[in-house]
């Protein structure tokens, strides 16, 4: 028996052709939307492996560092460190800047760490990592940086010695790694000028003057030229060890917040990308709509041009299931071409894309099935205009 739908879709093979190029490439979009979602949250979470930290002390009732602001003194970790079930605790700072590199200004998140601690870079592809404590740098691939090169960072220059990968921010910025003390330096002192200012205004308060209390004026301003505060405190537990039970110890004690690793992925999947998730998800919506509206009109464009040839199967004998088969399997062959166009596209355009697009199996295999739905129920407006079709058409011309 012949097939009627590819017969017919051989009749009008460069149309039907095309019009499977043109909704593959808005699959492709939507496979893509999907994947730079999946990306956000896999940043995330490399985000908090590369860390190599059980637990976060950040500021207290913040829920720092990398959703809210957090400040907290650099040497709180000596108290922390004595906490039973603490292996290492290390500081780190983050701070979220524009670099310029060769001409162009790079978005980058400049992280200050301690070397053999918790916040380090987890591995490196190239280089070595900072052997000294001022003006080295390590930086993820994804900035464009090479080793050898220096990078004006604020007031100084740095060289780079390292290269690492995947060590983004949770906006998928590339991750900058410098000493601790130049990273103070850079996000919380203040520039040349307004030092200045505040020394003299200083100098000029007669409470910093009084003649029974001598060196504190220049206790005072030797403060203003020093940074003892970081953005937290990351702490690496032994074997064994209860991290809520030691959380809870550094809430109760030492007036900080402790996070968790499932406290912390949570805070940056569900608070901090909860509105770009949520933008996402409306443009899937409208694109799923969009493309069935493309399915229905093409198919209800082709049915209707084919209104004598569906009067004559009519008028032969062919029943409404056969009718309703052909227009559906048309249909069908369409979402089944858009998907594989959609499918290459997505593939091949996700590498340019800024952000990480992660293109998971499950969504495509997820995707396929939703889009031969949207096909089965735009098929439906074709199939009931062809059946009101009058056999008597095919005679009267």
């Amino acid at each position: 028996m012949i097939n009627l739908a590819s017969r017919d879709i051989f009749d009008s093979l460069g149309k039907f052709v095309f019009t499977g190029m043109g909704l593959g490439l808005l699959i492709g979009v939507t496979l893509s939307m999907a994947g730079i979602y999946r990306g956000m949250v896999d940043d995330a979470k490399v985000l908090i492996q590369n860390g190599g930290a059980d637990l976060w002390v950040v500021q207290q009732d913040t829920l720092g560092p990398y959703a809210e602001p957090s400040s907290v003194r650099d040497d709180l970790y000596r108290s922390i460190a004595g906490i039973p079930g603490v292996a290492e605790v290390g500081n780190v700072t983050y701070l979220t800047m524009q670099i310029s590199h060769r001409g162009k200004d790079t978005r980058v998140m400049l992280v200050g760490f301690e070397p053999g601690q918790p916040g380090e870079p987890g591995y490196l592809i190239a280089g070595r990592p900072i052997t000294r404590s001022h003006y080295e740098a390590v930086a993820d691939v994804k900035s464009g940086l090479r080793v050898g090169e220096r990078i004006r960072v604020r007031r100084h220059e740095y060289t780079v010695v390292g290269l690492t990968r995947r060590m983004v921010s949770s906006n998928g910025d590339p991750m900058l790694f410098i000493p601790l003390k130049d990273a103070q330096e850079t996000q919380f002192l203040k520039d040349n000028e307004a030092l200045l200012n505040e020394r003299d205004r200083t100098a000029a308060n007669p409470a910093f003057n009084r003649p029974g209390v001598p060196g504190l004026l220049e206790a005072v301003q030797a403060s203003q030229s020093t940074s003892h505060f970081v953005n937290a405190i990351l702490v690496r537990l032994s074997p064994g060890a209860d991290e809520n039970w030691v959380a809870e110890e550094i809430r109760r004690w030492k007036h900080l917040q402790a996070y968790t690793k499932s406290q912390m992925e949570e805070i940056l999947v569900a608070k901090l990308i909860a509105t770009a998730s949520k933008q996402i998800l409306m443009f899937l919506i409208i694109l799923a709509i969009v493309s069935a509206a493309i399915v229905a009109f093409i198919i209800y464009t082709m049915t209707m041009n084919k209104i004598r040839e569906i009067a004559v199967l009519k008028l032969i004998g062919a029943k409404n299931r056969t009718i309703a088969a052909m227009i559906m399997q048309q249909a069908l062959s369409l979402g089944l071409i858009g998907f594989l166009v959609g499918k290459m596209a997505a593939t091949l355009w996700a590498p340019v894309f800024p952000k990480y697009v992660l293109l998971l199996t499950e969504d495509a295999v997820r995707g396929l099935f939703i889009v031969l739905v949207i096909c089965v129920i735009a098929s439906t407006v074709a199939i009931r205009a062809a059946l009101r079709i009058d056999p008597a058409t095919a005679i009267g011309g």
